[in-house]
């Protein structure tokens, strides 16, 4: 996720960390390479078709529809995606507090919230399709890692020894509800996490926007030719960023957990979990992650 204060002059121009225009610069480019083609065939060659400007008027409106829909969509993914996420570190932290309250034994505690911490790694490694996650592994260790779904396997974990400590008498029936239903929260978090990594937006949105970018895009020539003349390409340039540029944006929105610029940080969220359960481990808390050229993962 890019971290950064609002932009100046300056960055408007020549800021690239964050911006969409890596991105789409190839497709911009071959956007122009054909407008300046068009145009030079029609000065001295073959004179193009002309196309009256309020066609495009009406489909231009017609794409910013589509385009404002699905990016209505795609952030509304990473918006619940965030407030998930959020909801899970609260979920920690009361747990780590209920555990303080209800374990009186104070290496089934540390068990508990060492396992959830554990948990939470998976889940963040699960999520970015990460098998081989050096701190999920470290946490959890090698057996749990490679389970078929580590997070449901860690949970389980958990709930195992959350019932060896009832059974053992460090927690008794009041307190073994409340983290029985505490847990439940985390995992009603993580089933919602998962819904939206595994249902992605429907397929034919994307292919019907970008379909209709092109197709706008390299028609608009032939309405610019006269008016515009050379200055054609420098005009579909502006509107292939426009709409390009929403489009990739919206395709990163629609993937909240992914390492892109626009994706959620989700190990700086496992940061703060670790530094609020820190003190219930008797630990030092480690230090916030910070951004790294803007990008804070």
């Amino acid at each position: 996720m890019i971290v950064r204060d609002k932009p100046r002059a300056i960055d408007l121009v020549f800021a690239m960390r964050g911006s969409i225009v890596p991105h789409i610069a190839g497709r911009v480019g071959l956007m122009v390479l054909l407008a300046a083609a068009l145009v030079w065939i029609d000065r001295h060659g073959t004179p193009m078709p002309r196309i009256d400007g309020l066609v495009f008027s009406t489909f231009g409106v017609a794409l910013s529809l589509f385009l404002g829909f699905r990016n209505n969509a795609a952030y509304d993914r990473w918006w619940e995606a965030r407030k998930l996420w959020g909801g899970l570190l609260a979920d920690m932290r009361n747990l780590a507090r209920e555990v303080e309250l209800f374990v009186a034994d104070p290496t089934a505690r540390a068990d508990l919230l060492r396992g959830a911490l554990a948990f939470l790694h998976l889940h963040r490694a699960n999520l970015r399709g990460l098998r081989d996650d050096p701190v999920a592994q470290s946490l959890a260790g090698k057996k749990v890692a490679c389970a078929v779904h580590p997070p449901d396997a860690q949970m389980d974990l958990v709930t195992r020894r959350l019932a060896a400590a009832h059974a053992a008498g460090a927690v008794d029936g009041f307190g073994l509800r409340a983290l029985d239903t505490r847990l439940a929260s985390i995992a009603l978090q993580q089933a919602g996490c998962e819904r939206i990594a595994l249902t992605p937006l429907p397929y034919v949105y994307s292919l019907l926007i970008h379909r209709t970018i092109w197709l706008f895009c390299l028609l608009l020539p032939f309405a610019f030719i006269d008016p515009a003349g050379w200055l054609t390409p420098l005009f579909v340039a502006i509107v292939g960023y426009v709409f390009l540029g929403l489009a990739e944006v919206t395709e990163e929105l629609a993937h909240p957990f992914a390492m892109t610029a626009n994706g959620l940080p989700l190990d700086t969220i496992c940061r703060a979990a670790e530094i609020s359960l820190a003190p219930h481990l008797g630990e030092e808390p480690p230090p916030p992650l910070r951004p790294v050229r803007f990008f804070l993962g």
